[in-house]
């Protein structure tokens, strides 16, 4: 197969020409895709590349061509793919193609997954991933082997796909100083959320109804319990901020323990509970953390319902800015990568030093922040137990709170469960260290028994 010299490393200068309508340049060989997975957003990205060919190619000046494919089951394949795809069983077989300038990997995980981008990359091929976990687990490794390498890693499709939420933090803001971003970032446990507001559902009924209808795995922990949020969380923090990747250090909660009691008490103190991926940057660091929190019912955030995604950030310049969209999807997914293959078209033949940096900012310039302890990082809090009920009357409650440090609590339900009484109070601004030192007290002059249910308050003002 013909190699167009202008899509060369070694000759970065040449011109590209103009493109027409109706026809490509014959000088501008195509840009050859190797896909390793045909899956749903693999078939998603095929689909799309071929449908938007010649859009595509009028906005590139460049053909983008997908010439191989890796999957397990060859016999589905064959009967998606054009004759022309060649096909192939082993994956590793792909990356080796001298005829693939490309590599698109949406297998997913982080074993095979990272050998395959390794090996990729030490082919001097270009690599799209729509893979969170395997960047935040590993990017900061495939960044610099790319790097040395002077080929290009990308993954719009990484995080919150439909939103080019990256291609915002890394160009749109980029004479901004980001102070803080937070997003409702994983579909699932929104859909879960927003039925159980809505629906007065238990959680184990969302969850249910979320694997019916597809927006859930048959395994949701990833989702429930916020790993899939702190991912997506440690790829945008990183570009925020100009900070090596620090997905372990990202405080993650999810929303398993969330009960319908809490989403109903919220919603009467003109609140919504969300599942929120927070970034914020202060005088000791970083706060990194993925926790369910109540939101005024008129933030913007709080109107993003079922498995729809959003993202907030707070900047110097800018001000304050929010992007909205899908968060999965076969399609949506692929107009992340494919995004990022048009990036390529239009930025493979510069120089390495002229592309776009991996993280936003240029690889020497990345300094690592530390992260603060959450047990540190004060903000209001909805606390909610249960009282004996006839220990305490509300007056007797709130001396006991403010002796156990608590001196302006707003005490919002103080109701008759028949033995006990259900109390739920939103406190003044304090860490969660000194919440549980307060409790800890309540709990031992007999004001508190049971499980106590304590969630953040954020404003994100």
């Amino acid at each position: 197969m013909y190699q167009d010299p202008a899509f060369s490393r070694s000759n970065p200068h040449v011109a590209i020409p103009s493109a027409t309508a109706t026809s490509m340049p014959p000088s501008i060989a195509p840009l050859r895709v190797g896909l390793l997975g045909l899956g749903t957003v693999g078939l998603g990205t095929y689909t799309v590349l071929r449908r938007n060919a010649d859009l595509i190619a009028m906005r590139t000046g460049q053909a983008i061509e997908v010439v191989a494919v890796a999957v397990r089951n060859t016999a589905r394949a064959q009967a998606l793919l054009a004759p022309e795809v060649t096909l192939l069983s082993d994956p590793f077989a792909l990356v080796d193609l001298p005829e693939v300038d490309v590599v698109v990997e949406v297998l997913g995980g982080t074993t095979v997954a990272k050998d395959l981008v390794l090996r990729a990359i030490a082919n001097g091929k270009h690599v799209v991933t729509a893979n969170k976990a395997l960047l935040a687990e590993h990017g900061n490794a495939l960044f610099a082997a790319a790097q040395a390498q002077g080929v290009v890693l990308a993954y719009e499709g990484a995080v919150a796909v439909s939103i080019p939420i990256i291609k915002a933090l890394r160009e749109g803001l980029s004479a901004n100083r980001i102070e803080w971003l937070a997003g409702i970032i994983n579909g699932t446990s929104n859909f879960i959320l927003s039925a159980m507001r809505t629906q007065g559902v238990s959680f184990a009924q969302a969850l249910a109804d979320a694997q019916a209808q597809g927006f859930a795995e048959a395994d949701p922990t990833l989702d429930v319990e916020g790993g899939d949020a702190a991912h997506k969380l440690a790829l945008l923090a990183s570009n925020a901020f100009g900070t090596p990747l620090q997905f372990a250090q990202v405080h993650t909660q999810g929303i398993t323990q969330l009960t319908g009691e809490d989403i109903d008490y919220a919603a009467r103190l003109g609140y919504q509970v969300k599942l929120l991926g927070i970034a914020k940057r202060n005088e000791q660091g970083l706060e990194l953390r993925v926790q369910p929190c109540l939101l005024p019912q008129d933030h913007l955030l709080a109107q993003v319902h079922g498995s729809m995604n959003a993202v907030m950030v707070k900047s110097d310049a800018a001000g304050l800015t929010m992007y909205y969209g899908a968060g999965a999807g076969s399609e949506q997914t692929a107009s992340a990568v494919i995004a990022d293959l048009v990036d390529l078209c239009r930025s493979a033949r510069l120089p390495a030093p002229l592309r776009v940096p991996y993280l936003g900012i240029q690889a020497s310039a990345l300094k690592p922040l530390p992260v603060c302890n959450t047990g540190h990082a004060q903000s209001r809090f909805y606390v909610r137990f249960n009282i004996g009920a006839h220990t305490y009357s509300p007056t007797e409650l709130l001396a006991q709170c403010h002796a156990a440090g608590l001196p302006k609590v707003e005490l919002h339900s103080f109701s008759d469960k028949g033995e006990q009484l259900a109390v739920v109070l939103l406190t003044q601004a304090l860490s969660p260290n000194a919440l549980d030192a307060a409790l800890a007290a309540l709990r031992q002059v007999g004001a508190v028994r049971g499980a106590v249910h304590t969630l953040r308050l954020e404003t994100l003002q």
